[in-house]
Parts: structure tokens; C-alpha cells; sequence
């Protein structure tokens, strides 16, 4: 027996929850997700060449670390040879700010306390050289996500939480012009408040922005956390570092509780793009998070096949309220199972080339959504495309549940071909 998944009908379902506007819609968004930009050397989007407007993790803790010189290099590619497998970036800063606590004037490879405090600035620094790029002026995949977030009348913010560094959701929202708030409040020096990031008391066509991972602009002055201190700000990349007594660990702690708090909410869905689920943090709120509330649904959006996509797979199996999309099949209710089209209802073809298609050409047909540049243009089309009464009518309140993907699942089943 072998299981199928018909996309059409869970994007039918999405598109109805996407073009209402009544559910709380979370976005979580990776470093997958500047990826999908690609632009040639003036930083213009281009559709074909040119190159990736940020690089992957990999290719930022390369980037980073081999701009380093002297004692500084070799000491960041011993650590990053220690920690093998589970090396990137930010394993290798948090290694480093450990070490910077901990040594004193005693050395590890070759650097003492104060050596590996110049380490992780500089690291930092470089991050921030990487990770500046500056949106294209071009309509593009974050212009194209605001549209969809600002255009349609809410009864709840959507909260968009990113492990990024970069300001591309802030230059998207601003030349937009539309409201967001990413927890800090003041004019002349704005500072983090973790009271008003808790209390979520904002009219809801304030859109959130939620960087679980620190920011450029950000950084620590006196007892505050502020922004504003432009793209040569790093400091605060990754803060894991921040000194609890200083800080009670802010903003890292509130902005991870945020998302917590939103995946407990009831009947609220929180859908993922660019995001490996490597990040043990992140997926351990959303496992237990997941577990308390049987309401909440997350969809994780993934570039490449279910074999490629495991750390996502496994929290599916373990959590049915977890559903993976990939490019050949999902995992829905804990069931995986490959891709098969059903038949189309009328007028449906369209529609079903947001999400259904080759990713270039001569390529063979998959499931597009893993790509955040399609996502986006699938979420900026929802209101775009008239659904067909039937569709409409088959959507229910219970669109997204937990309840409805075991079912889908189980209507799946059937005798695999030879």
C-alpha cells in the first residue's frame, strides 16, 4: 500500500483561510527566504543569472569566517571544526561567547577571554557586511508578501517571526507604507519593550515583525536594548550572549515567548518558508507548543523532497497538528505520502499553477510552495482569483484542523503503482 496527498485540495483550503482575513495566520520565515531573490551585480532582480541576494547559512559561516585574518581565523575554523556537523554561524558564536565567559587570561587556541570577545565583534561585523543587502527596487517576492498582509481587513495581526538579521521585511513594510511593530517604541532612541510585546494590544492592521534572532541596527547601550543604529550595527546578532542581570535576556527571550504564546492561542496557524527546522531552539517551541494545543496548525513550506527535508519529517510524525509540504510529497496527519493531482474542479486549472509547475524549464512538475518567492506570489494571489462556489462551499470552520488532515490522509490510501 502506498499513501498519496492531492495538493489541490489542501491549497484549496489555504487559499480560502489566506483570502478571509478571520484566522490568527502566523509566518516563519528562514534564511531560505532571501535566497530566492536573485539579482545581478547593481543589485537589480533578475529572472534568470546573476545571483542569490544573501546567501544560505552554509555559505554565510564560509563567507564570515573566511574574511577573518591571523590568530582570529584560525581560532573560528578550530572551533568550527570541533563542532563538526552542527557547525554554522550561530553554533560557532555561541561556542565563542562561551569561551570569551569562561577563559579569563588562560588561551584556547591561541586566544584568551578578551580575545574571543574581539572574535565574536568581528564576526559580528562581518555578518553584517553579508547580510546588508539592501531590498531591490523592483516589485519582488517581500513586496509581494506585505501586499497580501496589508490588503485584506484582519480581525487579527499577522505576526511574521524571522531568524534573519536582515532589514528586508522593514524596507518592504516602509515602502509600503504600512504599519508594523517589531517590539521596540520611542523616537529619538528606540528602545525594546518586552511589556508591549507581551500585551499584543495594537489594532490588528498593525502587522508584527519578530526577529527571534537579533537584527542589524540593534544594539546594546546602557541598560537598553535600541535600534535604529543602522546596518553597521551588529552587536546584537544572535544575543545569546546578553547578560541575563542586564537584561533578563531581552530581546531573545520575550520575542521566542511571543511565538510560543501565538502557537498556544487557540486556532491559530503558523506557516513556514525558508526554515530547515535545524534550529533546536525554534523547534523546541513548537514541539511543545504543538503538544498543549491540539487547536493550533503549523504548515512548513519545503524546497527540496521529503528525503532531504528530515528534521522537518520527524516532528511531523511526532506532532499530526505539523503538516510538511515538499516538492514530491507531505507528510499530513502524521501520514506521509506522495503527490498525486486529482481532477480538477472547473476553473481550476489557474489556480492550481500557483502551487503546481515547473520551477524553471525542462524541469519535471512538482509542488512549487517550498520556493518563497512562490509562496508569496500564491499568498498575494489568494483575493486575485475568484475560488468556484463549490470550492467555497466545501471550505468549512474547520478548514486546517488537525481533524481534516487525518481525514485527507486516510481518503488518500490507496494500491501504489507498479
Amino acid at each position: 500500500m502506498k499513501t498519496f496527498h492531492n495538493p489541490d485540495r489542501f491549497m484549496s483550503d489555504l487559499r480560502q483561510v489566506l483570502s478571509q482575513g478571520r484566522k490568527r495566520i502566523g509566518l516563519l520565515v528562514g534564511a531560505g527566504a532571501p535566497m530566492a531573490l536573485r539579482v545581478n551585480g547593481a543589485g537589480e532582480l533578475v529572472a534568470e543569472g546573476g545571483h542569490s541576494l544573501m546567501p544560505g547559512v552554509e555559505a554565510l559561516t564560509s563567507q564570515a569566517i573566511n574574511a577573518l585574518t591571523g590568530q582570529q581565523k584560525v581560532a573560528a575554523e578550530a572551533i568550527r571544526s570541533e563542532l563538526g556537523v552542527e557547525a554554522n554561524i550561530e553554533t560557532i558564536l555561541t561556542r565563542i561567547r562561551l569561551l570569551q565567559q569562561a577563559l579569563g587570561p588562560a588561551q584556547v587556541h591561541g586566544l584568551d577571554s578578551d580575545g574571543y570577545r574581539m572574535l565574536g565583534a568581528e564576526i559580528c561585523k562581518r555578518i553584517g557586511e553579508v547580510v546588508g543587502a539592501k531590498l531591490p527596487n523592483e516589485r519582488n517576492p517581500y513586496t509581494e508578501l506585505v501586499s497580501w498582509v496589508s490588503g485584506t481587513l484582519r480581525t487579527h495581526p499577522v505576526e511574521i517571526f524571522t531568524t534573519n538579521y536582515d532589514l528586508l521585511f522593514e524596507e518592504a513594510f516602509e515602502r509600503s507604507r504600512a504599519s508594523y511593530f517589531d517590539g521596540f517604541t520611542g523616537g529619538h532612541m528606540p528602545f525594546f519593550d518586552p511589556v508591549s510585546v507581551a500585551s499584543d494590544d495594537l489594532p490588528p492592521r498593525w502587522s508584527r515583525l519578530w526577529k527571534l534572532h537579533g537584527s542589524l541596527g540593534w544594539a546594546l547601550e546602557g541598560d537598553s536594548v535600541v535600534r535604529g543604529r543602522g546596518r553597521d550595527a551588529a552587536q546584537l546578532v544572535y544575543p545569546d550572549h546578553l547578560k541575563y542581570e542586564l537584561t533578563q535576556k531581552q530581546p531573545y527571550s520575550a520575542l521566542f515567548e511571543r511565538l510560543r504564546q501565538f502557537l498556544l492561542t487557540p486556532d491559530s496557524l503558523l506557516l513556514t518558508t525558508g526554515f530547515s527546522f535545524r534550529d533546536a531552539h525554534i523547534c523546541a517551541v513548537l514541539d511543545e507548543a504543538l503538544a498543549m494545543n491540539a487547536n493550533a496548525a503549523v504548515l512548513a513550506f519545503q524546497y527540496s523532497t521529503l528525503a532531504s527535508e528530515e528534521p522537518a519529517c520527524k516532528l511531523a510524525y511526532d506532532r499530526p497538528n505539523l503538516s510538511v509540504y515538499a516538492e514530491d510529497g507531505a507528510v499530513v496527519g502524521g501520514v506521509k505520502g506522495a503527490w498525486r493531482l486529482g481532477d480538477p474542479p472547473k476553473n481550476w486549472e489557474e489556480i492550481r499553477a500557483t502551487f503546481w509547475g515547473s520551477r524553471s524549464p525542462g524541469q519535471q512538475s512538482a509542488f512549487l510552495l517550498g520556493d518563497f518567492a512562490f509562496f508569496t506570489r500564491f499568498c498575494a494571489l489568494a483575493q486575485a482569483t475568484d475560488m468556484s462556489a463549490q470550492n467555497a462551499q466545501e471550505s468549512t470552520a474547520t478548514v486546517l484542523s488537525p481533524e481534516s488532515y487525518a481525514a485527507a490522509a486516510t481518503e488518500n490510501t490507496g494500491e501504489a503503482k507498479a
